[in-house]
């Protein structure tokens, strides 16, 4: 019996660097990018929950045919959902991945 996967890594983006992660095992898996201000991930996050905990978060979709892997994955998938935090620092519905990991990064830390 095999572990699941589990990765992190550096990315680098415009304003700086952030971490991906992905997380495989045999039926699923999952994968997000974690800047110093919130997260840009796939389906599994419930935005529900991050505007209870006043988390930033945003969220894009793959689908069965085409899986949300990697954290790289995710640079090109359009944004589908976003908490209320995520909103007020300049995340949006529609804008890519990678442009809403950008929009984290280059907001100021949040206390």
């Amino acid at each position: 019996m095999s572990l699941p996967i589990a990765e992190h890594r550096t990315l680098d983006f415009k304003g700086g660097q952030a971490v991906g992660a992905t997380y495989q095992w045999n039926g699923g898996q999952y994968c997000a990018i974690h800047t110093v201000n919130g997260i840009v991930g796939c389906g599994i996050y419930d935005i529900r929950s991050a505007n209870e905990f006043n988390l930033v978060v945003a969220i894009a979709r793959g689908t069965p045919a085409k899986p949300l892997r990697e954290p790289e994955d995710l640079f090109d998938s359009p944004i589908r959902e976003v908490s209320q935090a995520a909103e007020k620092l300049g995340v949006k519905p529609g804008m890519s991945g990678r442009e809403a990991v950008e929009k984290l990064l280059e907001a100021e830390p949040r206390v």
